[in-house]
This record gives C-alpha cells, sequence and structure tokens, in this order.
C-alpha cells in the first residue's frame, strides 16, 4: 500500500504530468465559459463575474498550477482554488445525482459532468501539499465564496437546473453549509502546515 502512495505521488508530482494537468484544466476551463454561454447571454454585466462558478473555480486551479510549475505560489490564487474547486466539484456531482433521482435520466453528458467535477474536487485535495496560502489569504477567498452564494441564491444567479427549480431553497441552503465546510478544509490545511513548521 505504502509503495503504491509513493508511486502515485511521483506522478502527480511529476512536472510533465503536472503540465498535463495543467492543459486539460486549461482546456475543461475555456469548455466551461462555452457551457455557461447561454446563461451569461441573459445576465446583468454586473453579475458576470460570479455566475460561472465552476470554469471560474478551474480558472484559479488553473492558475495555481501554472505558479507551481514555475516554482512560485500564488497563495490567494491557492486559497480559491482549493476553496471553490472542492465546492463546486462536490455542488455539481450532488446537483447531477438530485438530478437522476428526480427525473430517471441525465444522459451521458450529465454522467460526465458528475465524473468531471468529482475529478475537479480530487485534484484540489490531492495538490494540497502544494498550498502555501495564509489565513489572511483564506478570509479572503472566503468572503468572496460566501459572497457568490449571496449573489447565487438572493439575487437568482444561481446555476440552472430546471428539474430542481422548485427546491432552490433547500439547494441554497445546502450550498451555504458546503462553502463553510471548504473554507473549513483550507482552515484545516493550513493549521496543519504551521504546527508542522513550528
Amino acid at each position: 500500500m505504502k509503495e503504491m502512495i509513493t508511486y502515485g505521488k511521483l506522478v502527480l508530482f511529476n512536472k510533465s504530468f503536472m503540465w498535463l494537468l495543467f492543459l486539460v484544466n486549461l482546456l475543461g476551463t475555456i469548455y466551461g465559459y462555452i457551457w455557461y454561454e447561454s446563461q451569461l447571454s441573459v445576465t446583468e454585466p454586473k453579475f458576470l463575474l460570479f455566475v460561472p462558478d465552476s470554469p471560474t473555480a478551474s480558472l484559479f486551479f488553473t492558475i495555481a498550477l501554472l505558479g507551481w510549475l514555475l516554482k512560485k505560489n500564488w497563495k490567494l490564487i491557492e486559497a480559491l482554488a482549493l476553496i471553490t474547486l472542492v465546492k463546486y466539484g462536490v455542488w455539481a456531482v450532488v446537483m447531477n445525482i438530485w438530478t437522476y433521482i428526480e427525473t430517471g435520466s441525465i444522459g451521458w453528458m450529465g454522467w460526465m459532468l458528475v465524473a468531471s467535477h468529482f475529478a475537479m474536487a480530487l485534484q484540489a485535495i490531492l495538490y494540497i501539499p502544494f498550498y502555501r496560502f495564509t489565513f489572511v489569504h483564506i478570509f479572503i477567498a472566503a468572503v468572496w465564496t460566501l459572497h457568490n452564494d449571496v449573489i447565487d441564491y438572493v439575487f437568482g444567479q444561481m446555476p440552472v437546473y430546471r428539474s430542481l427549480s422548485e427546491y432552490s431553497n433547500q439547494v441554497g441552503y445546502f450550498t451555504f453549509w458546503l462553502s463553510i465546510a471548504c473554507i473549513s478544509i483550507a482552515i484545516g490545511v493550513y493549521q496543519k502546515r504551521s504546527k508542522r513548521i513550528s
């Protein structure tokens, strides 16, 4: 088991693999923004920044990856990447499975979204050893994340899942606590690293 973990780390932290992951995330981010095109076309300009949640989260991680490849730590980007990538990765998995339970089908595209968003959340966790953010960066990322929830569920800019529209209050409540959980993960990562250093 230890040998498997060691081998996994060798692959995961290999520079060539990280460049490949960077490319995959970059292309996925571009595709994600295209996916939101129809919703963005009817969104007020003041909300545009906060509507494409998942591609913006993967953009943060893509930038963080570039930083690591250049031997730099863009700490605020790293905090935003961890919190938002786990949040929207888990969120999309839950929403698509919930849609499947409600409708009985989500098609191949829905299952593709489940797999890709699960991978989003997973990669954010797997690269925890690279994060160097501080509590200040977590605080700023937390404000961004919770502000995004307000924009989504107070101002009605949430991602469109028509089959779940009658559950918008429950989705909003779940999303808020998911944000808190992801912020808590970032705090835990920071505290664990601080104890190791001290």
